[in-house]
């Protein structure tokens, strides 16, 4: 079967990597086609588009670069049309993928939705629309279905693929960690959130002198990119290898996404930290409703297992005493207990090919009864 999935992100680059694998166990004559990036790629997906390409953050930023966005939006359509896939697979990525749903349907493609955008968080009004358009909805949060049942629309719970991932390392010989005193700085994946964090981060160095600071840097951007946020400081740049990085430290500070939850995952005490311009700040502050953490490790608890810091909070001074409160041997205990919660919530590992099994039956309309 002929599959066409859309992924805009890093973190919808590396589960969409997974997922690949995983359809092409249950389908060997897969023929994938995607948005993606090189993990996807690597997989056996042919990318036509690059996500270096595709991720924009902020509201302004996004209003900055529509013509790009449309223009992307334009080719994608066409590029679907001429492949005539026989499902198309989206990956998160909302502000993209939803501008698709009626053209998908239109044209009668089967449309599938592979890990839910958050509009549990903001945006609720959506869900209308995933009801509309939507064959399929795969979930990885335990809270998602009931969320989506609550508006009448039934999902597959798979569990989260980062479970996948990090057995994958383990298997490799990296889970045994050393007391090499490295606190991890991950900036995000964007050049927007990096340019706005990556210099905060940088001023907690000096306060911490017994200890060895390193970014989890992304090569596509460029070492010159990031050399021109760090002054003259003193700080190794690990390059491609977050989960390398994670495996050795002793705590990290962490932009908020889907890196809070590898870090989470890896064990490694950290500090949350969220920063946009001010406008688009001040519209996501009226969008969001009722919810009471941005951490997706503090949102599956429902408690605050690690500190968010946020817009005018994410200063030198909040930096250097939570990074402090991080290394204290009683906090630390408090959070691996936290941690270990977090991830029995989570399932087990295998979520990549239950996805795909899931998908491949629907496919093939053999899917067991009661899925």
């Amino acid at each position: 079967m002929k599959y066409y999935i859309i992924a805009g992100e890093a973190s919808g680059d590396l589960h969409g990597s997974n997922l690949i694998k995983a359809l092409r166990a249950e389908d060997p004559h897969a023929d994938i086609r995607c948005w993606g990036g090189d993990r996807m790629a690597a997989a056996g997906g042919h990318v036509v588009k690059h996500i270096r390409d595709l991720a924009f953050m902020g509201f302004v930023e996004v209003v900055k670069h529509l013509p790009t966005i449309l223009s992307n939006i334009s080719f994608c359509k066409k590029d679907i049309l001429a492949y005539q896939p026989d499902v198309v697979i989206l990956i998160d990525y909302p502000g993209f993928n939803f501008r698709l749903f009626p053209f998908i349907k239109e044209h009668g493609f089967r449309l599938f939705y592979y890990i839910s955008p958050q509009l549990w968080a903001w945006k609720e009004g959506r869900v209308k629309k995933v009801k509309q358009y939507v064959d399929r909805m795969f979930v990885i949060f335990p809270f998602e279905k009931e969320f989506y049942a609550k508006h009448g629309i039934e999902v597959g719970f798979v569990g989260h693929p980062l479970l996948d991932e990090l057995k994958e390392t383990e298997n490799e010989g990296r889970g045994a960690k050393t007391d090499s005193r490295i606190i991890a700085l991950l900036p995000g994946s964007r050049r927007q959130e990096i340019s706005k964090l990556l210099p905060e981060y940088i001023k907690v160095i000096p306060h911490f002198p017994g200890y060895k600071f390193v970014i989890a840097g992304i090569s596509g951007l460029g070492r010159d990119f990031y050399e021109s946020l760090m002054g003259n400081a003193q700080c190794e740049i690990r390059w491609d290898d977050t989960y390398g990085l994670l495996h050795e430290s002793h705590a990290a500070i962490v932009t908020s996404g889907t890196a809070t939850l590898e870090t989470a995952l890896h064990g490694v005490p950290e500090v949350i930290c969220y920063k946009a311009g001010t406008i688009s700040y001040y519209i996501a502050r009226q969008l969001v409703k009722g919810i009471k953490y941005i951490c997706i490790v503090n949102l599956i608890a429902d408690k605050p297992v690690v500190t968010e810091l946020i817009q005018h909070n994410v200063n030198e001074a909040r930096l250097v005493r939570e990074v402090k409160s991080l290394l204290d041997a009683t906090q630390r205990e408090r959070i691996f207990k936290d941690y270990e919660e977090v991830k029995q919530m989570l399932g087990s590992a295998g979520a990549s090919a239950r996805a795909a099994r899931l998908m491949v039956a629907y496919l093939r309309d053999t899917t067991p009864a009661g899925q």
